[in-house]
């Protein structure tokens, strides 16, 4: 499943977390925040879109 966000909803999304974290923001960063959304979603969508099998192992992790 894959989910478009228009301009307004990315703004809401972001100033929502801005707020929540404490976080300042110049306005002129909201393109540049819109792109980084739309960017992060597409990529979440590569993930959630394939499905595994229940009996898959996940990757082991070594250590140094």
């Amino acid at each position: 499943m894959s989910a478009t966000f228009d301009d307004p909803t990315l703004d809401a999304f972001a100033t929502a977390g801005l707020v929540l974290l404490g976080i300042p923001t110049d306005p002129a960063w909201q393109a540049s925040i819109r792109a980084n959304l739309r960017v992060s979603f597409a990529m979440a969508a590569l993930v959630t879109g394939f499905s595994l099998p229940d009996d898959a192992d996940q990757a082991p992790v070594f250590a140094a």
